[in-house]
């Protein structure tokens, strides 16, 4: 962490100009550029550019990436008052970088990171600097399930009038599709009953989908979009889908997460875990299960189309054997 430098202080002596030496990626960002071909190409060439026009409109430097994003650049940033900050420069084209913007706003840094700027042109986003991520500090599976979850339960509410976010309806269609154009390309990686009993699930989900009970959520809740929050000594989201869905879906992320932790049988560990999120959030064992496969399923299937691939069957094998049990 960077100690806050005082109004005066010489920009020289804080970051050096960010150039393309800089530009630090993960893996599996960069295989989400590769995979966006030309386009994806040019944004990331572009990045100096980019950081370059905001460090002049927001006033700022920046400096080093974090080298940790996975649909995004991020790195640290320094007002020129010395208040430390984060920039977050979404990938060019990605669906839902505005519809995060308009959430964090909407959250007002009520379990959420707080959002400090935001540049429609490109959906980057200025944001308050926080910790280390939750799955930095060691802690036991569950205790960090149990942190996560009283999280959520501080962030969910209803949206205010007007924030556009994805509906549950919405959602659930959107992961069949993809499930239905993907699993053919990808030479149907596993049974058929794992097919198809996703999509039943999603037929559920959808249908299940009520305003009247759904709640403005992460969409993504997991240990890695879990960061300290230093000055309230807590934990704060970041990183959000922007959904209007039913609580069930935040708490599938947990289901889809931690597959080692699943061993040696992911059926029975896997209720197990369904069960403990359920104690802890009063929300239905059923469709915190039928989203968690989904999650699996389509997460698996994303690594196998995107990349590391490596990633792939360690989501793909859980979601056959809760297929096959369900």
């Amino acid at each position: 962490m960077l100690s806050p430098c005082p109004a005066t202080a010489r920009w020289d002596l804080v970051f050096a100009s960010v150039n393309a030496s800089d530009i630090r990626i993960s893996d599996k960002l960069r295989a989400q550029v590769e995979h966006r071909g030309a386009a994806g190409s040019a944004w990331l060439a572009g990045l100096p550019a980019t950081i370059a026009r905001l460090e002049t409109a927001w006033d700022m430097k920046v400096g080093r990436g974090y080298g940790s994003g996975t649909e995004a650049y991020t790195a640290e940033a320094v007002l020129a008052d010395g208040t430390e900050a984060a920039l977050k420069l979404p990938i060019a084209g990605l669906e839902k970088g505005a519809r995060e913007a308009r959430m964090l706003d909407a959250a007002g840094g009520q379990g959420y990171v707080r959002l400090l700027r935001w540049d429609p042109e490109t959906n980057a986003m200025l944001l308050e600097r926080l910790g280390v991520q939750l799955h930095q500090l060691g802690l036991p599976m569950e205790r960090q399930i149990e942190i996560i979850c009283a999280l959520l339960r501080k962030a969910w509410r209803q949206p205010p009038s007007g924030l556009e976010l994805l509906t549950g309806a919405e959602k659930a269609a959107a992961m069949a599709a993809y499930i239905e154009t993907v699993w053919n390309k990808l030479g149907r990686p596993c049974s058929d009953r794992t097919y198809d009993t996703a999509l039943r699930f999603l037929s559920e989900r959808r249908d299940a989908f009520d305003p009247k009970t759904a709640v403005m959520a992460h969409g993504d809740a997991h240990a890695w979009n879990t960061l300290q929050d230093p000055k309230a000594n807590g934990f704060k989201l970041v990183d959000p889908d922007g959904l209007f869905i039913e609580r069930a879906h935040d708490l599938s992320i947990s289901m889809r997460e931690w597959s080692v932790e699943l061993e040696p049988d992911p059926v029975a560990r896997g209720r197990e875990r369904c069960a403990l999120l359920s104690r802890l959030t009063g929300v239905d064992v059923e469709p915190i299960w039928q989203w968690g496969l989904i999650e699996r399923l389509v997460n698996g299937l994303s690594y196998l189309e995107v990349g590391p691939t490596e990633y792939a069957p360690q989501f793909l094998t859980v979601a056959q054997a809760w297929a096959h049990a369900s």
